[in-house]
């Protein structure tokens, strides 16, 4: 607390005929609280202020709020703006005591409320965020063969949104400072992940997530066309007639049964897949069983890695509705819990 001073103290005192002491000081008082800053920018600051006694105890003194709307309301509303911030006061009438030194002291209390204008926030954050996602949604309908035009839009976007975190970083030290008049060079300092920190790498792991999609369609791709250029020499190579020789001997060999059944199981065998063949020879035992998982698992494997490589792009037509739906429910979802939260903990500091 400083007096303020221009040629002298600005202070009065005047005594009234009906025995009122009236004392006046013009003095700046700087402040500090305890602040939490997890739901910044949704957060809401409440702090406490109590006039009061050091010396003369309940009994001797006690502090009450004029009562008097028209000179001192009890609540100011939220007339002192500034350009992000709404700061209320509101004078508490119950009588508050306070204990230390040599007992209970009779205080006066005014809680001070600091809020943010989140239009701001929603215009320079949250709008700017929410718009990268949807264009790293756009990837989906460029063709998956177009590769620079695709990855330059998908890193673009990842690199704004990690430039718009960093941001928001400065930002919230500048806050920091306006509010708590020290000095810092780091954002509102919590004990968890703050609401709008949440926000942005959400969004982040979106665009990631696309281009991790990306990295996925252009892999079954390269394996789609392995595979049809290896499907092709097998069945071209299956597909070609075997000719007699022109000339050659005409020696009979005699076979007995057994040899001829042999070489049509071996015949047959040779015809069908390989992994079929496989499961043929080891149809016994554990090992049949093992080796049936493990060719089952592979096929799925290669179906899946055929089916995001499709040519027909049917992994990015599924992506184009799937994260649309993802993006929208967990913006429904965030928007729900940390409202409710910063309300209810507005409401708890009321009271």
């Amino acid at each position: 607390m400083k007096v303020l001073t221009l040629f002298q103290d600005l202070a009065s005192i005047r005594l009234y005929d009906n025995s009122t002491l009236r004392i006046s000081i013009g003095a700046t008082i700087i402040i500090k609280c305890d602040m939490d800053f997890v739901l910044y920018p949704l957060d809401v600051q409440t702090c406490a202020v109590d006039f009061g006694s050091y010396k003369y105890t309940l009994t001797d003194m006690k502090f009450h709020w004029r009562d008097d709307p028209l000179i001192f309301p009890s609540d100011f509303g939220d007339g002192f703006r500034l350009p992000r911030y709404v700061v209320s006061f509101v004078t508490d009438n119950r009588l508050n005591v306070i204990y230390y030194g040599d007992g209970n002291h009779s205080t006066a209390r005014l809680v001070i409320t600091l809020s943010r204008e989140l239009r701001s926030h929603l215009l320079e954050s949250y709008l700017p965020s929410t718009l990268f996602v949807i264009m790293s949604w756009g990837s989906f309908v460029v063709m998956p063969e177009v590769v620079p035009g695709r990855m330059v839009l998908l890193v673009t976007t990842l690199l704004s949104l990690v430039t718009m975190f960093d941001t928001i970083s400065i930002r919230g030290a500048l806050t920091y400072k306006i509010w708590n008049n020290v000095q810092k060079n780091n954002s509102p300092s919590a004990l968890e992940l703050k609401c709008i920190e949440v926000w942005l790498i959400s969004c982040t792991l979106f665009v990631f997530l696309a281009l991790v999609e990306y990295f996925i369609v252009l892999f079954g791709m390269r394996y789609d066309k392995h595979w049809r250029h290896k499907k092709r020499d097998l069945d071209s190579s299956l597909g070609a007639p075997s000719k007699p020789p022109l000339f050659g001997s005409n020696k009979v060999h005699a076979t007995s049964g057994s040899d001829m059944a042999g070489d049509e199981d071996s015949t047959a065998k040779s015809q069908l897949p390989t992994s079929q063949q496989h499961m043929v020879t080891t149809n016994s035992g554990p090992v049949a069983v093992a080796s049936t998982g493990k060719l089952r698992f592979q096929l799925i494997t290669r179906h899946v890695i055929l089916y995001c490589g499709s040519p027909r792009g049917t992994l990015d037509q599924v992506s184009l509705a799937l994260f649309p739906l993802c993006f929208v429910i967990f913006s429904v979802m965030y928007w729900l819990s940390y409202l409710n939260e910063s309300r209810r903990k507005a409401l708890a500091s009321v009271v």
